[in-house]
């Protein structure tokens, strides 16, 4: 009795923890298809008993929405794949080879992951200001490489340090050089810590704000999508609908992502454990 009124509690907190989670992007999802009344209705309603595309037309329409999409795609997508392969080298260093310096590198690693980015947005700006780098999308997926590299280093690292190096070695005994070895041996096992680590880079980035600001200040079509979404008002106030919608569309390439990888993470850590 006692076993189960503890599962029970367990249990109950997981789904108010769970409820005060989801209710949030619930209800973003929600009065994106609500009409504008049932928006402004002083009754709430849990459920669009008219749902409407309007708002999302709206949203689409705006004007500066696809390049700030397009920008959006651009900056992420080069930031996380750079961090990747660069993170990639640095982790198979740190976690096959032994150099001198090596610990002193992991904590400056940790170290740059535990420090707050914020605290480098003078720093920055001065530095692309003097480089004539401001307003520059080349700029801004440097910064994004620069915010998203320290975890993919210290992720991928754990990921290569439970992979037997006994696997590789066999390999190279059985006449395959190094990279040939990584390439057909550790990679295929690694790959679910490729998708994890850029699955947070993506997100991490896509979500950025502050840099944007800073870096992005006379040519406004060099912004993305976080910082269109934080004008999105008309001249009689903010339009929640179109505003709710807009918030929708910018979290769903993250959400398609996450659950496309999810299942491609657990494939690929269950056929590792088979290779293996």
């Amino acid at each position: 009795m006692r076993r189960l009124v503890r599962r029970l509690l367990l249990n109950g907190a997981a789904l108010v923890v769970l409820a005060t989670t989801i209710f949030p992007v619930y209800w973003m999802f929600l009065t994106a298809f609500k009409p504008t009344r049932d928006i402004q209705s002083a009754t709430p309603t849990f459920w669009p008993a008219h749902p409407t595309l309007e708002h999302f037309v709206t949203a689409i329409e705006a004007p500066g929405f696809w390049v700030y999409w397009r920008n959006s795609l651009v900056v992420t997508g080069a930031a996380v794949l750079i961090a990747l392969v660069v993170a990639l080298l640095a982790a198979f260093a740190v976690a096959r080879m032994r150099w001198r310096g090596r610990s002193a590198f992991v904590v400056a690693v940790f170290a740059a992951q535990m420090a707050p980015w914020e605290a480098l947005l003078v720093p920055v700006f001065i530095i692309a200001r003097d480089s004539e780098l401001l307003d520059s999308l080349a700029m801004l997926t440097g910064v994004y490489f620069m915010i998203t590299l320290p975890f993919t280093i210290v992720t991928l690292r754990g990921f290569l340090a439970a992979i037997p190096a006994e696997l590789e070695e066999a390999a190279q005994v059985d006449g395959c050089s190094r990279l040939v070895a990584f390439r057909r041996v550790i990679f295929p096992l690694l790959a679910p810590g490729l998708m994890a680590t850029s699955l947070f880079g993506f997100i991490t980035a896509w979500n950025e704000f502050a840099f944007v600001n800073v870096l992005i200040i006379k040519d406004q079509d060099k912004r993305t999508l976080p910082v269109w979404l934080s004008s999105f008002r008309d001249v009689f106030g903010t339009d929640w609908g179109a505003t709710m919608a807009a918030a929708s569309l910018f979290a769903l390439p993250a959400l398609l992502l996450f659950l496309f990888l999810q299942r491609r993470v657990g494939t690929g850590m269950t056929a590792g454990a088979v290779k293996g």
